[in-house]
């Protein structure tokens, strides 16, 4: 992660701490794995940013790192000259997100040649981004030093922010299969998401069925992804052939993805490749989810752009769920549910079965590839994304809850989540008709996904907090 550094200064307050609080700056974000660009001594007074020129000296900086850059920290380490520091964002132009901290004053150091008057610049630089119309973000505290623990938080929550908003902005999903006839609930608008710099790739399952069909059963990209699904799950009781089927699958959608450039994907499921090719997708899909490539069943598009988005928040991997059952009589808890395609990371434990739902209508035989097991517990996000034909915007919800111990008995892959006035979430799920569909992320990270999605990305985004 690069991000690049402000240092704000005003000359007729203490000056001299523009230099410590540059070098106390750039320490913090080092120590956190950052690589900083920034303005020089050599190049403005203690690095910072002052003047008109040296706004656009650091204006020049930013733009000549422009693909690095994913981010900018404005530091003041006393007022700061708040006209500059808007003024080197505006020229500069990155449209990246922008966290402000101001390091706070010590009671016992107040004089003339020492206080720092921070707590109150931050006012001002803040009203002028305002004015610019430049979007930026908030620490926790109002004033905070760089070496804090508080500080450090607020880093890493803002890092997840940069990884979502670089993440969403110029996405490439592939939308593999066509949407089941059933699920109309799944259905978007591709040119909302164009719109919003967020491109569908579309691959007909004809074709995904046509170049299995011409791969030779000891193909080494086939025989490769068979050790892999191998490796990764519990095969026992399944078929060779069945295998076999999988792994030519997963290796004609991971070669079209690399040449069609697609990060992310959505697979037809339901029944299509059950009846016509014998085995259901899921643990194909699984292993991408688990590897940081989120895959979403039944063509959810909008479903895998907010797996991505947590995935992208968390670095940890994504699952796309139903809301699919109460749970007792606890309004706060339901039972979320898939066949499944869960990635291992979700699993208590895991292995691969055959999809009883599925198998009821196209036989046992042709619906092996289920990844079974119960969803372990933890700190639970989630989020949905959708899209809105009647305003072409794009809306959506984030909260938090936990995977929970409750039992559980039943089939795919399912776990008990525990979220506070979940009642409150259900009634504004159906009143705004949104999917049935929910990504799901062992972490906490609504906050970054909402601060990205709404503050830098536009989108409508409902944050359910207890």
């Amino acid at each position: 992660m690069t991000l690049g550094m402000i240092v704000g200064n005003r000359g007729f307050f203490p000056d001299h701490l523009a230099r410590t609080g540059h070098q106390e700056m750039r320490a913090a974000l080092e120590s956190a794995g950052v690589k900083v660009i920034a303005l020089t001594e050599a190049e403005s007074k203690f690095g910072a940013v002052e003047t008109r020129q040296e706004a656009r000296r650091c204006a020049d900086l930013f733009k000549h790192h422009r693909e690095a850059i994913d981010g900018i920290v404005v530091t003041l380490p006393n007022f700061g000259d708040e006209r500059a520091i808007a003024d080197a964002l505006r020229m500069a132009a990155l449209s990246v997100p922008v966290l402000v901290q101001a390091t706070p004053d010590t009671p016992s150091r107040m004089s003339i040649r020492d206080r720092r008057d921070s707590f109150c610049g931050k006012m001002s630089a803040c009203n002028n981004l305002a004015q610019y119309g430049i979007p930026y973000s908030l620490t926790t505290l109002h004033a905070e030093l760089p070496q804090s623990d508080i500080f450090r938080g607020d880093l890493e929550w803002f890092l997840g922010v940069c990884r979502v908003v670089k993440g969403l902005r110029r996405l490439r999903i592939g939308a593999i299969g066509a949407r089941p006839a059933a699920f109309n609930t799944v259905r978007y608008s591709e040119k909302i998401l164009e719109a919003n710099g967020i491109s569908v790739e579309t691959l007909d399952l004809s074709e995904i069925l046509g170049r299995i069909a011409r791969m030779k059963d000891d193909d080494v990209l086939a025989q490769k992804k068979l050790q892999s699904i191998r490796r990764y799950v519990s095969t026992q009781d399944i078929p060779d052939a069945a295998l076999l089927k999988m792994a030519k699958l997963g290796a004609v959608i991971d070669g079209w993805m690399q040449d069609t450039e697609v990060v992310i994907s959505a697979i037809q499921c339901w029944t299509s490749l059950e009846e016509y090719f014998g085995v259901v997708p899921c643990t194909v899909m699984s292993m991408m989810s688990n590897d940081g490539m989120s895959s979403a069943c039944e063509v959810d598009i909008a479903g895998v752009v907010g797996m991505h988005a947590l995935q992208l928040a968390s670095e940890t991997p994504s699952a796309l769920l139903d809301w699919n059952n109460n749970y007792a009589d606890d309004p706060d808890k339901a039972v979320c549910f898939h066949c499944s395609n869960l990635p291992k990371h979700f699993f208590q434990d895991v292995r691969m079965d055959f999809q009883e739902i599925i198998a009821g209508t196209v036989g046992k035989e042709n619906t092996f590839g289920t990844c079974v097991g119960r969803v372990k517990s933890g700190p639970m996000s989630f989020a949905r994304v959708s899209t809105e034909d009647r305003t072409g915007k794009i809306r959506g919800y984030v909260g938090e809850g936990t995977f929970t111990d409750d039992s559980l008995e039943t089939f795919g892959g399912a776990g008990v989540v525990h979220i506070p006035q979940l009642q409150k979430l259900l009634r504004h799920i159906c009143e705004r008709g949104f999917e049935h569909h929910v990504a799901a992320n062992f972490s906490s990270v609504a906050s970054a996904v909402h601060e990205a999605m709404s503050r830098y990305l536009g989108w409508e985004i409902y944050w359910h907090k207890p």
